[in-house]
């Protein structure tokens, strides 16, 4: 698995000119799945992203968590997140999870994180054409792989 997450200060999801969903500070996380991802993928990086240290203290220090700042969190599935640029000019996606796999692993990493933060996550529309905006705070971007963790 691979996220990409942006501390926000306000995020959205629009589909159909419809607000799916819709977070005042907390973290956007783009979710790409690949076919080899499991459960424990899943828990190793919902504990990580809860756990980053990506929110400035009262010095101005990133030295809080998600969880001491109870910030809120969307998370939007993203398969472009596994494309293979090694050859060409055009992205493969054959890494990227098809939605028999996908889908349920998505389900299961939004559930695991409102389990461990407490509260409902927003998402978007599995598949859809979403709008997606966030106002970056910092900006504070960070990436990280599940297949990297060692």
């Amino acid at each position: 698995m691979k996220v990409v997450i942006q501390r926000v200060k306000e995020a959205s999801v629009v589909v159909e000119a419809k607000v799916i969903s819709k977070i005042d500070a907390g973290l956007l996380i783009l979710l790409g799945i690949e076919n080899s991802d499991n459960q424990e993928d899943i828990d190793w990086l919902t504990k990580k992203i809860l756990n980053l240290r990506i929110f400035n203290d009262e010095n101005d220090v990133m030295n809080k968590s998600l969880l001491d700042v109870e910030g809120e969190i969307i998370v939007v599935s993203q398969f472009t997140l596994q494309a293979s640029t090694k050859k060409g000019n055009r992205p493969s996606y054959l890494k990227a999870a098809q939605p028999d796999i996908s889908v349920p692993l998505y389900e299961k990493f939004v559930t695991t994180i409102e389990n461990n933060l407490g509260k409902k996550v927003g998402t978007g529309i599995f598949g859809a054409d979403m709008k997606v905006s966030l106002l970056n705070d910092g900006p504070v971007t960070i990436i990280i792989d599940s297949k990297n963790r060692v």
